[in-house]
């Protein structure tokens, strides 16, 4: 699997970044529901965050983290639950550039690039089309 250790969500609990975090933490600091994270706890095998006595649960880093892949994969990408199972399992630049998006201009881009896709021949294409549109706008 191939998701960040760290979780780029920012949370506001003082805590560490690498610390261990409750799932009331996760859910607030993510904005997900704490009976969705559970849910996904039984669609995704790869999520398996520390249980303590009592079943209270720990997420550690990359619980969080694989917890934003598949919430971006889901719900800001359109896969479906087991689309996202897939993606995830067999890794590959698509979810690496979800998982790790990069901050471009103070404004992190939601990648859409498909899993295999020839960048350098998407360049080109974008570059003319960037073009297509300054042209209609000038008109």
């Amino acid at each position: 699997m191939s998701t960040p250790a760290t979780p780029s969500a920012q949370f506001t609990d003082g805590k560490d970044a690498g610390a261990l975090r409750t799932i009331g933490e996760v859910a607030a600091g993510l904005g997900i529901k704490q009976h969705i994270l559970r849910y996904w706890e039984q669609q995704f095998p790869m999520l398996r965050p520390l249980k303590r006595s009592g079943g209270r649960r720990y997420y550690r880093a990359e619980d969080v983290a694989l917890v934003e892949t598949i919430d971006k994969l889901v719900n800001r990408e359109g896969f479906t639950l087991k689309g996202a199972r897939k993606a995830i399992e067999s890794g590959g630049a698509a979810v690496d550039a979800i998982a790790a998006p990069r901050d471009v201009g103070g404004q992190t881009p939601e990648p859409t690039i498909a899993h295999g896709t020839d960048l350098a021949k998407l360049l080109p294409e974008l570059k003319a089309i960037r073009e297509r549109l300054a042209q209609a706008l000038a008109a």
